[in-house]
């Protein structure tokens, strides 16, 4: 199954996992699933299960889920590896912001020391506490995540256990965090998801995932040609940027962007937000190559408001020094 999942993932497989103090503690992996011709299938997150090391879990964004089991009907040879879908036996809840380890550590592990480990955690790194049942998907999941602007931990368990976690983070005075608020937060930190900036017709090195959802070492993988001529020899025609439009409302979805120099639109709005980091509209949308960051576009018409178009890395928004953060 290490094999095929390979030959289908545009990252590497996740290593095995090593113990720590209350079970084990392993890394997960991003990565894009691509067609043939490079388009995304899917983005997704892949982490072993300890005690079977031909066994792994995947999440995938909902948006994704059935492209990527049609592709794996189409991919995996059912002989040399099984998908069996499992989201109705897990269920997830993160817990965010700058007090989420300690809260973490006394509250779902019962375990404060553990709170500056949960810090020292790597993106997408798991700390995995076994369950009672033996099962590896009887165990708790603690993932950091990198998707927030502020530090954010994934816990994926059971749905009893998920439960007790909640009440108890519930009782010790944690609010709830809208689903508007977490995508706030993330167009702050200038993640894309799949769904809304991501889908079939994107390329990974036009959404900027190269540096996170590529392994150029390791071996063939479907959609590897398209990506290593674009790598090597080529070139995309449209980059997905930061946007900051100015003290108007979040323009809509699909909102043209014209830069100067056409007369035809030139970039499309993929999301908007009122942004309290940046005290104005901000989001994230694809401009045409032609302009380079940090450049200036016109919202809507070639006459239309200002936007303020800037570059994103793996890390996040370029930020200036007046920036808050910056």
């Amino acid at each position: 199954p290490g094999q095929m999942l390979s030959g289908i993932m545009t990252n590497r497989v996740p290593d095995p996992p090593t113990e720590f103090s209350l079970g084990v503690r392993g890394d997960g992996v991003y990565s894009a699933i691509l067609t043939p011709k490079g388009k995304l299938v899917t983005d997704l997150r892949a982490f072993r299960l300890e005690g079977d090391e031909e066994a792994f879990l995947l999440e995938i964004p909902q948006a994704g889920a059935e492209g990527t089991l049609a592709h794996f009907k189409k991919y995996l040879p059912p002989r040399l590896a099984t998908v069996t879908d499992v989201s109705a036996e897990l269920r997830g809840v993160a817990v965010v912001g700058p007090d989420a380890p300690a809260r973490i550590a006394k509250l779902a592990l019962h375990e404060s020391s553990l709170e500056e480990e949960l810090m020292e955690m790597g993106e997408n790194e798991v700390l995995t506490v076994p369950g009672k049942g033996g099962h590896p998907l009887d165990g708790l999941r603690v993932i950091r995540t990198g998707e927030l602007s502020v530090p954010a931990y994934d816990l994926l368990a059971p749905e009893d256990r998920i439960g007790a976690m909640v009440q108890e983070l519930e009782e010790a005075g944690l609010p709830w965090l809208s689903g508007e608020g977490w995508r706030v937060l993330r167009i702050e930190a200038g993640r894309a998801v799949y769904g809304e900036e991501l889908d079939s017709d994107t390329i990974v090195m036009e959404a900027g995932l190269e540096a996170r959802a590529i392994d150029h070492g390791k071996g063939c993988y479907t959609g590897q040609e398209v990506v290593v001529r674009i790598r090597d020899r080529g070139r995309v025609n449209r980059h997905l940027r930061g946007l900051l439009f100015g003290d108007v409302a979040p323009p809509e979805s699909g909102t043209e962007l014209y830069i100067e120099g056409r007369e035809r639109a030139g970039g499309v709005v993929r999301s908007a937000v009122g942004s309290p980091r940046f005290g104005q509209a901000a989001g994230l949308g694809y401009v045409r190559r032609e302009l380079e960051p940090p450049g200036r576009a016109r919202l809507g018409s070639p006459d239309g408001p200002e936007v303020e178009v800037r570059e994103l890395t793996h890390h996040g928004w370029v930020l200036r020094e007046d920036d808050p953060g910056g």
